[in-house]
């Protein structure tokens, strides 16, 4: 047998077997304190509440970030700051999906992301329903002059999303006057889901939009009977200039190696619709707790904990690519990327991308998490934000997993703090304060 890396860390920590035990008493520390109290679920609620939906580019997000420096300045974080960032400006604008054949009626709708409007008139045509990008380009001749509705069941998000980020350019290759998506996620209670759609350069901009699941299963059967389809769909969506949105970063210094950094976070922005509490302010609120806790208990390790609440993840991707750019230099010195990206429901444990030393590691840490049920480390981790810096540096990767039915109102109106309780808020804070904090205090860096 081939002698690796993993298996002789695992042999070392198999022969000191308490090496962990160290860490237990400010692990439980951490855990009651955040279990004390719903100052994070409070804190969810307040920023939810009072700035509601945080599309990039809107007054929404931008006095939500100015709140974030001021109360993370209250808190007594260290080097609290923004860093400047241009993001695209996408406007929704009024919308409307009409049923006019086989009988009038008005359809819920949300036009995705990055759509071009229609007229002033609408686009008015007649209906195609698609199953598969293949059954589109076998139909290529019959979908020219139509609205394509790709109705295709969900099956996991990166397989299903394809037909959202590419459908509409795919479409119009073949002609298409507009694309409607069925939402991209489980049947919930006739939630569309909105999200970005991706333009291709070679093919013609059409509006793109999506309709429940629901609908577009009604309209299958429809056109399965023989009946015509036929639809109005008004779009205003535009964009405007580029917009100045921040980065906000938080931080515990390190007391023994500074220059060192954990870095956790997620993305402050979110879709217009709902308040963004799962995708991702609840996120933001436990990562940045994970460093509050440790304040408030004292509890200031060896190295430096940074918290980054990133912008325009949805639409654009320019708060993670700029956070690689502005800290290129620094980037040798991140020991750690962690992600929350997921919802804030039960908490799972976390993913993890790195070195087989350092996911020893990692695994044993995860062991003072039982009692929160976090205890597991899946195979990979990373996330949409921490990716540009991560593989950048080479830096190991952790994305913050939680069991719970994310993708039932990822991207809708029902994307809520309802759907989330103090004790989940609490739990996940607890669990990555532990996770993080323990990684920062190692006497070596992780993995070495």
């Amino acid at each position: 047998m081939r002698i690796t890396p993993f298996l002789v860390t695992l042999s070392l920590f198999a022969q000191s077997g308490s090496w962990i035990d160290q860490y237990r008493p400010a692990a439980e520390r951490l855990i009651a304190e955040s279990q004390s109290s719903d100052f994070a679920w409070q804190r969810l609620a307040e920023v939810t509440d009072t700035y509601g939906p945080r599309l990039s580019g809107s007054i929404g997000l931008e006095r939500a970030i100015e709140w974030a420096v001021e109360t993370m300045k209250k808190d007594g974080l260290d080097n609290v700051r923004k860093e400047r960032v241009m993001v695209p400006k996408w406007v929704r604008g009024r919308e409307s999906l009409t049923l006019i054949e086989p009988i009038a009626q008005p359809l819920p709708m949300l036009g995705l992301g990055n759509s071009v409007g229609t007229s002033m008139n609408g686009v008015i045509a007649d209906v195609i329903v698609i199953g598969s990008f293949e059954e589109l380009d076998a139909k290529a001749a019959q979908v020219k002059d139509r609205i394509v509705l790709f109705n295709v069941p969900y099956t996991n998000y990166g397989q299903t999303v394809q037909y959202r980020t590419t459908g509409p350019s795919r479409a119009a290759r073949h002609g298409a006057l507009a694309v409607l998506v069925r939402s991209v996620g489980p049947v919930g209670l006739r939630t569309p889901h909105t999200g970005s759609t991706n333009y291709a350069e070679d093919a013609p901009k059409i509006p793109a939009a999506a309709i429940p699941v629901e609908d577009a299963e009604r309209f299958q059967r429809l056109q399965t009977r023989g009946v015509r389809i036929r639809v109005t769909l008004k779009m205003d969506a535009h964009f405007e200039d580029d917009a100045e949105s921040f980065n906000v970063i938080g931080e515990l210094t390190g007391r023994e190696f500074p220059n060192e950094l954990v870095v956790i976070g997620c993305h402050f922005d979110s879709w217009d619709v709902g308040t963004g509490a799962s995708d991702d302010a609840g996120g933001c609120i436990v990562t940045w707790e994970a460093l509050r806790l440790m304040k408030t208990l004292n509890l200031r390790p060896r190295r430096t904990v940074r918290v980054v609440l990133w912008t325009n993840e949805e639409n654009g991707m320019r708060g993670g690519n700029a956070y690689r750019d502005m800290h290129m230099d620094e980037l040798k010195d991140h020991v750690l990327l962690m992600e929350s990206d997921g919802g804030v429901f039960d908490p799972a444990g976390f993913g993890f991308t790195g070195p087989d030393a350092a996911r020893a590691q990692v695994t044993a840490i995860a062991s003072l998490l039982t009692s929160l049920g976090a205890d597991s480390i899946a195979a990979s981790g990373g996330g949409a934000d921490i990716g540009p810096a991560g593989t950048a540096g080479n830096i190991p990767m952790m994305s913050h997993l939680v069991k719970g039915d994310y993708f039932l109102i990822h991207h809708t109106p029902a994307d809520t703090i309802d759907r989330i309780t103090p004790k989940q808020m609490s739990d996940n804070a607890a669990a990555i304060a532990v996770m993080t904090y323990v990684v920062a205090e190692l006497p070596r860096r992780l993995g070495r």
